[in-house]
């Protein structure tokens, strides 16, 4: 008889597609925790006497800060960022995410030039806070001025963002009117369209509207949630191209409380976009000595809301101001 030749063994697709998925998301978690020993730390969140206690939920206090440090003059002129020193907060924004089943997260901007009490520094707007004492006097300055305890602290700069936006292919956003803002560097028509880093740093930074502050904040949380929807999309999550660069764009921006990870993160990042969200209740804007152009908070108002957050209850969305 003829020797037999040996049978090939059937390739088994099924079984090669399982180790191609489960390498990657072995790789995908791997790869976060490098990224989370990479993550910026800081001790943004003191102790002190009089604190509000902890409350039901999670707190985030949210903040984009204007530094330019690392970023070379190249990347200066093509963001826009000019050259000033130090460090100031372009945004503030606090997230809370309820326990509560019956409740939905509510993101809320913080108007920087909102007039409250700086501990050891007398009233003024409340960016000052970060001027004048860093993370840990905004936090307390928040917490003070709203009686919400913060949970968590994030922080994100100006080349940090803008690489964030190019990681995951640019993000789309609708505007209403056309904007145009050499100090801002965007010069944007009406309509939908994807903007890049560049132009997406320059449409949430923009104050060149008849409202100033006002009407940005709202574009922040309008590209917030825009930018947060695609992170958390199919397109980014099961695209390694992209999310590998959006996770070391992360880590290289981000900076965070000492004991905050990449998996808190990861929470702000499904919840952002679900929010319900507004700004705290405006009560009027004067100009005062010494201090300038100033928001001043709808006392009652916003007392009913940090009430209702602290509470871990359901905040009615008529409740969240409108630009005025």
């Amino acid at each position: 008889m003829p020797p037999q030749r040996p049978m090939k063994k059937k390739r088994r697709p099924g079984r090669i597609i399982l180790v191609v998925l489960l390498l990657l998301v072995v790789g995908t978690v791997g790869f976060g925790f490098y990224v989370d020993s990479t993550l910026t730390r800081i001790e943004a969140l003191p102790d002190y006497e009089g604190r509000p206690a902890e409350t039901p939920g999670t707190t985030w206090l949210l903040v984009g800060s204007d530094a330019r440090e690392g970023l070379s003059q190249e990347q200066k002129d093509a963001l826009a960022t000019g050259d000033a020193a130090g460090r100031r907060t372009d945004t503030i924004m606090m997230l809370h995410l309820p326990d509560n089943s019956a409740a939905t997260p509510v993101l809320l901007s913080i108007p920087r030039d909102s007039l409250v009490t700086i501990p050891d520094n007398g009233r003024n707007k409340v960016n000052a806070a970060y001027a004048f004492g860093g993370p840990q006097l905004l936090v307390k300055t928040v917490e003070g001025a709203t009686g919400v305890r913060i949970d968590h602290y994030m922080e994100i700069g100006f080349g940090g963002f803008s690489d964030m936006v190019d990681a995951v292919g640019g993000v789309d956003i609708c505007i209403d009117e056309p904007i145009k803002d050499p100090l801002a560097g965007i010069d944007l028509p009406a309509g939908c369209q994807e903007l890049d880093g560049p132009q997406a740093l320059g449409f949430v930074r923009t104050r060149a509207f008849a409202t100033a502050d006002l009407q940005r904040v709202q574009n922040q949380r309008q590209f917030l949630s825009a930018l947060f929807t695609k992170v958390k999309s199919p397109a980014t999550l099961a695209n390694p191209f992209r999310l590998f660069p959006l996770m070391s764009a992360a880590s290289g921006a981000v900076s965070v409380n000492e004991d905050d990870h990449v998996w808190h993160l990861a929470s702000v990042a499904l919840n952002m976009s679900d929010a319900t969200s507004g700004t705290v209740p405006v009560g009027g804007t004067p100009t005062l000595p010494g201090v300038g152009s100033v928001v001043q908070w709808n006392k009652e108002q916003a007392s009913q809301l940090f009430d209702l957050i602290s509470k871990d209850e359901p905040v009615p969305a008529e409740l969240i101001a409108p630009p005025r």
